[in-house]
């Protein structure tokens, strides 16, 4: 029969941890809401507040064990939360590169810019589509470009040491396309010229690329004209003159992009209709807010995965810290649990009090962990090796109210399963075996 109790326990365990996974957090705080009615308004309720408050006033004389379930569930939570940061300010970096009031059109199929190719036929047909934004004098504000990768030495590293790094190679129009991109030291750099102006991201991870610096790029020797800035991740990227790049690059008149700005928002579906009209063209048109954020899906993916499995093993060990912790609270309180029982107190108001317990304990290493998690990885500076189409991406690493909450939602869960076990056994304790103990 115990097997039996066991089983269904571990069945209704696993039940609400799926449940708990994808509970929001405005479902956690009716559920707080729930509870505190019931063990303010019902006789069990009441009788579970005054096992629980017992357990909860012991707590300063158990501060050593007590402590174990505190920092282990700290460490599961700050471990988790920072490793997920790090997907999370990767992913936000891409998201904020686009919107949805501007377009990129590449060759059909094209994975990103890099794997796509324009003729100069196909940019002219793109940039008289439907929807596209103009300027005062009536022209596209659209910007022809291309990309290519470029290999330069890595500041810091080892001698000969190199890392990959996009080069864009653009024209005047890509200012009025990309209007937060702003010079922030030095100037443009000159058409016709070997000009490069640097992100600042770039800047940061590769030598050389200071205003008045020198580069070799394609075998050419580049002057380094100026440093911009955007937030986002083109941070990261070098800019040139367009003509120059093809022409290092022995890339004719081809580029591999159009971007461009929308009329509004809602001409997007006009352009995408025109350009798959045109029996001429064979592109793809995507907004830049999907664009990037589709490049972002690969390495997040991977930093996700390795985030919840370090932190599932971690959560295995706090875990049985935390089992044992209880088990032994439990174990030294038979006696008192046992004359409660005798008095009248039902199983419900034992099991629970002792959950309230560890729970308590779980939601105060939570907090400690998260809070930890954030003051020392919000905004920490971070950088990736070359990934789809963005090469080198600088970004910081961000710790948002969502993430915290999953941090909570695993210490909570981490307190729950090291509660059940030993409140169902101090519940299921005969009396009289429970007032020989001790």
């Amino acid at each position: 029969m115990n097997w039996l109790i066991n089983i269904g326990l571990l069945l209704v365990l696993a039940l609400v941890l799926a449940a708990w996974v994808m509970l929001p957090w405005p479902g956690a705080l009716a559920l707080a809401v729930l509870l505190a009615g019931w063990l303010l308004l019902t006789r069990r309720g009441r009788q579970t507040l005054s096992v629980a408050n017992v357990g909860i006033s012991t707590l300063t004389q158990r501060l050593g064990s007590s402590g174990v379930i505190v920092v282990g569930i700290a460490g599961v939570v700050g471990v988790l939360v920072s490793l997920l940061s790090m997907a999370e300010g990767y992913a936000e970096t891409l998201r904020r590169t686009g919107g949805t009031d501007s377009v990129i059109v590449m060759r059909g199929g094209s994975a990103s810019e890099v794997s796509s190719v324009l003729t100069r036929e196909n940019i002219a047909l793109i940039q008289q589509a439907d929807g596209i934004a103009r300027n005062d004098k009536g022209e596209p504000l659209a910007s022809e470009e291309l990309v290519v990768a470029a290999n330069l030495p890595v500041k810091g590293g080892a001698p000969g040491e190199e890392g990959s790094v996009q080069l864009r190679g653009v024209g005047e129009r890509a200012w009025a396309v990309r209007p937060r991109a702003k010079i922030i030291a030095g100037k443009a750099f000159g058409p016709g010229l070997r000009e490069l102006v640097v992100g600042q991201g770039a800047a940061r991870q590769f030598a050389g690329l200071v205003p008045g610096g020198t580069v070799r790029l394609g075998a050419q020797t580049w002057t380094v004209a100026g440093v911009f800035a955007t937030g986002d991740a083109l941070e990261s990227e070098i800019w040139a003159d367009g003509n120059v790049v093809a022409d290092t690059y022995r890339r004719g008149g081809s580029r591999t992009s159009v971007t461009a700005k929308l009329a509004d928002p809602q001409a997007f579906k006009t352009l995408k209709a025109a350009l798959e009209a045109n029996p001429q063209l064979q592109v793809d048109a995507t907004t830049t807010l999907d664009y990037f954020s589709k490049q972002s899906e690969g390495v997040t993916k991977v930093l996700r995965i390795i985030g919840i499995t370090v932190g599932s093993i971690m959560a295995i060990g706090a875990m049985f810290g935390a089992l044992n912790t209880m088990f032994a609270a439990v174990a030294a309180r038979a006696r008192e649990i046992a004359t409660l029982r005798a008095i009248g107190f039902s199983g419900v108001p034992v099991v629970v009090a002792v959950m309230l317990e560890t729970m308590l304990l779980a939601l105060i290493g939570g907090v400690l962990g998260g809070l930890l998690a954030w003051a020392v990885f919000d905004g920490y500076g971070a950088s990736t090796m070359a990934a789809g189409s963005v090469g080198k991406l600088s970004f910081a690493l961000r710790v948002s109210p969502d993430l915290l909450w999953t941090g909570l939602k695993w210490a909570l869960a981490i307190g729950f399963i090291g509660g059940l076990f030993p409140a169902v056994r101090a519940a299921r304790l005969p009396v009289t075996t429970a007032l020989r103990e001790l």
